[in-house]
């Protein structure tokens, strides 16, 4: 099977930040899960880089916007590392297959009769590249960026006919009432679509803004950012050429709240236009908060991903943001649960997988057997109470709904259930007493720590890593997983 994810792609006007971290470690646990069960996987992200607050940024540090928009690629491109991600795909959208594939995009709608030219007048935040109504504004800004200034924009552009696409989107959102996780996701989109589409502009004029990709036969005209960007979803696939890679669409595509209109209404209505299938699913998760408020630079209360990562290490941040941050909504960001998190994989799962080693190694070499052997299959059929099936259908349901929390969850159900079978059993003064049944116990808990690694492989890869490299055939002692803070 084929396996195809995305996450969106980031503006390139300021450094990675933890909101789109989270993003990218959840698209990153999908993709290795699907990989677990022996799929073919293509999993995309990249960065956004045309547009109006790119060339204002690029000016302002008195770059040209290829070499502005590089240099920030490279920083997001870091993520790769620092996060331990998998992703197969990174594209710029300044590419020149890219910018030849939005505009072949273009071609088609336009032959489909749905760009059309007009007049152009509104209020516009260049924060979020998109126009804002009255009814959207808090005494006259952007909720989101308050603190810019909104542009008025009155010029001659083409719109795109998104008002054409309103019923063929409600029928797609009737006929797959999963297409939009969670529900309450697809309940907003479609309230916002009672109220009537409007054409939306898909250019601006290149003497203004030249940073953008020329609209074809009219190279007064450059394209709006976000028809250019949301191209990116096919043409990392190869796409106008439907041979190859093209095969893996439609796709999953990963999406903060912010972006539920463009990506489950604009871009549905564009690749209908260009004849091109709808998106397989989109998932919107919810924003990462810092003691309750938004995060701004103005506010202090930004966290650097990298930062953490060098605190903490990789798979902690990693665990941090699949189990704190609930998947569908907002979650927030504190200095004191990192720690408690940190201390719960250090004590529930650090202990385990060290003392378990430590006793199989001092009483048996290191080599306890393998009773209840882990199968070559992932997940693994086996538990101390027969509920292996169970586990293995509550870990695809999980991930079934995008719930990186009762995926974890169960893993740690598991992990819990190990520690109290050594605390309750005592292997370490049953084998003064009985070395066959010690040695079965341990064989047992053996068994059940390398059912974790292999499930916290999505999650928590490095670790995954570790403790199957420790529980091989024969059982290796290693130095602790996560060390104690307060050395």
């Amino acid at each position: 099977m084929k396996y195809y994810i995305t996450t969106t792609l980031p503006y390139v006007n300021a450094k990675p930040h933890i909101g789109f971290a989270l993003e990218i470690v959840q698209a990153d646990a999908l993709a290795r899960y699907h990989r677990l069960r022996g799929e073919e996987v293509i999993f995309n992200t990249g960065t956004d880089e045309h547009g109006q607050k790119i060339y204002e940024k690029a000016m302002e540090e008195g770059k040209e916007p290829k070499a502005y928009v590089d240099e920030y690629a490279a920083k997001f491109d870091a993520l790769k590392e620092a996060l331990n991600l998998s992703y197969t795909n990174f594209i710029q959208t300044s590419d020149p297959a890219h910018e030849a594939a939005a505009q072949e995009f273009w071609k088609r709608c336009e032959a489909r009769g749905d760009i059309y030219k007009a007049r152009y007048q509104v209020k516009y935040c260049v924060g979020c590249e998109l126009e804002k109504t009255d009814s959207e504004l808090v005494e006259g800004r952007c909720p989101v960026h308050p603190n810019l200034e909104l542009s008025l924009i009155d010029e001659e552009n083409y719109f795109f006919k998104f008002s054409k696409y309103q019923q063929p989107l409600l029928d797609l959102y009737e006929s797959r009432p999963d297409f939009v996780v969670p529900e309450n996701r697809l309940r907003e989109i479609k309230e916002f679509m009672k109220g009537g589409l409007k054409d939306f502009s898909i250019s601006r004029i290149a003497s203004k803004m030249p940073w953008g990709v020329p609209v074809p036969g009219d190279e007064a005209q450059v394209m709006y950012v976000w028809f250019d960007a949301l191209v990116n979803y096919i043409s990392t696939l190869g796409w106008p050429d439907e041979s190859g890679a093209f095969s893996f669409w439609p796709g999953v595509q990963v999406a903060g709240k912010d972006n539920l209109r463009q990506q489950s209404a604009m871009w549905q209505a564009m690749l209908m236009s260009a004849g091109v299938e709808p998106s397989k699913q989109i998932f919107i998760h919810g924003f990462i908060t810092a003691g309750g408020q938004k995060m701004s630079k103005s506010l202090g209360n930004v966290v650097d991903p990298f930062e953490e990562v060098a605190e903490y290490g990789t798979d902690a941040l990693r665990y941090y943001l699949l189990r704190e941050i609930p998947s569908h909504d907002d979650g927030d960001f504190s200095r004191t649960r990192m720690e408690e998190r940190y201390a719960e994989l250090a004590n529930r799962l650090g202990n385990l997988v060290s003392r378990v080693a430590a006793m199989s190694v001092k009483y048996f070499d290191g080599d306890v057997g393998t009773n209840q052997e882990v199968a070559a299959g992932f997940p693994a059929r086996h538990s101390f109470s027969d509920g292996g099936s169970l586990r293995e259908a509550a870990l695809e349901s999980a991930i079934a709904r995008y719930d990186f929390k009762a995926y974890l969850d169960v893993i740690f159900a598991v992990v819990d259930e190990a520690n109290e079978e050594v605390d309750k059993k005592e292997p370490f003064k049953l084998v003064k007493q009985d070395e066959a049944a010690a040695k079965d116990v341990l064989a047992r808990i053996a068994s059940q720590i390398r059912w974790i690694g292999r499930a916290l492989a999505p999650v928590l890869p490095q670790t995954s890593e570790e403790i199957l490299r420790r529980y091989g055939k024969v059982i290796e002692v290693g130095e602790g997983m996560f060390p104690r803070r307060d050395q």
